[in-house]
């Protein structure tokens, strides 16, 4: 297993990668942004103007970090290490250490990361009892725009559905074709939450509809939702660099900002499982909060492509965004974790139902009265 997102569900962000609005936060990203770390993927080498990149120059040392964790908790610790800085995950084949309790997950850092505090954030957010051991070993130098693009190749989510990196053409250029730089977000369109939540969106939208996109990343929920006959998609994120991302991934698809808005919630907004390092410069100013909370209970469709914590600890806010008898998604969870979404999202939704794709969930209901 071989992620290379460079943000965090968000956010992720799982995700996608980031958090959100009136309480949230990439990942990843997955999209996920709850959650990010922030490897440009331009080109040429990265712009200057973008804050928070972990790298002055596309050629750079990186630290190599070997953690060992017990083997039921490698899935979700690997992507919660994504939602704090790590900027690829490589899980060792769960077949192969069938008779082992411990398994060990490869994770590669920017040359200067505080690696410890992001293990240790990470561990905390997936909710393990036990602090992670690992080792540390630097890298060499490396063209790290060449090493992540070659990473990525285009999505199909379904027939008429491609999300596609800006340096790729599209296979299908008749198909719903989402253009996206993948290496600012989480939210690529490769992991099994994005694939549901866009499957959700395929489903549900029919034309004219608000789409509300909770923890933005990429944005690739809410350019898929204008892209499929929405009239206006709003996204919200904690992170900066999701932010930027999501409105860079507006322009590669020529989106209206008009039909698609995207705020940068404020950090005292932000859910104690996140991160507080955020660049208050890039805070949105007083009257766009305003306007998104004026915006509560308007949406006909809430998809929110998160973490388990934050999915928990924010299913108000994540709710309270849809109208009564509106859509509401929420996904960036393991199947065995459904349970504990059921329960939480029961006392608000009605017509509860689940979609599973790879040992990932996606739960979906209608906002009651």
């Amino acid at each position: 297993l071989l992620l290379m997102l460079s943000a965090r569900p968000s956010a992720c962000r799982v995700g996608g990668g980031s958090p959100a609005a009136g309480a949230p936060t990439g990942a990843s990203s997955r999209g996920r942004s709850f959650c990010a770390c922030a490897v440009s993927v331009d080109d040429g080498a990265p712009s200057s103007s973008a804050a928070g990149s972990v790298y002055d120059d596309v050629a750079a040392p990186y630290l190599s970090v070997r953690i060992r964790c017990r083997k039921e908790d490698a899935e979700l610790l690997s992507e919660s290490l994504l939602c704090f800085g790590a900027c690829s995950v490589t899980v060792d084949d769960i077949t192969d250490a069938a008779n082992l309790d411990e398994i060990s997950i490869t994770t590669i850092y920017a040359h200067g990361e505080n690696v410890g505090s992001s293990i240790s954030n990470a561990a905390s957010s997936a909710g393990l009892d036990y602090s992670p051991a690992y080792e540390t070993t630097v890298g060499k130098q490396c063209d790290w725009v060449t090493l992540v693009q070659e990473t990525y190749e285009s999505t199909k989510v379904i027939d008429d559905l491609w999300i596609i990196p800006k340096w790729k053409t599209p296979p299908d250029p008749q198909a719903t074709n989402i253009i996206i730089n993948p290496g600012l977000a989480f939210g690529t369109g490769e992991h099994p939450t994005t694939k549901l939540c866009l499957l959700f969106l395929k489903e549900v939208i029919k034309g004219g509809e608000h789409v509300m996109d909770y923890g933005t990343g990429t944005g690739v929920l809410g350019i898929a939702a204008l892209k499929m006959g929405a009239a206006l998609s709003t996204g919200i994120d904690i992170d900066p660099q999701a932010v930027r991302s999501a409105r860079e991934n507006m322009l590669l698809n020529g989106m209206d900002s008009d039909r698609m808005l995207v705020h940068l919630v404020p950090t005292g907004a932000e859910p104690s499982c996140f991160s507080s390092s955020i660049d208050k410069s890039e805070e949105e100013k007083p009257g766009s909060n305003l306007e998104l909370k004026s915006s509560k209970g308007t949406h006909d469709i809430v998809a929110a492509n998160i973490l388990l914590n934050p999915l928990l600890e924010l299913v108000e806010d994540i709710v309270g965004f849809a109208k009564t008898g509106g859509t509401v998604a929420v996904s960036g969870i393991l199947c065995e974790q459904v349970p504990k979404i059921e329960k939480a999202y029961s006392r608000y939704l009605d017509n509860l139902s689940v979609s599973e794709m790879d040992g990932w969930a996606c739960l979906q209901g209608t906002r009651r009265a």
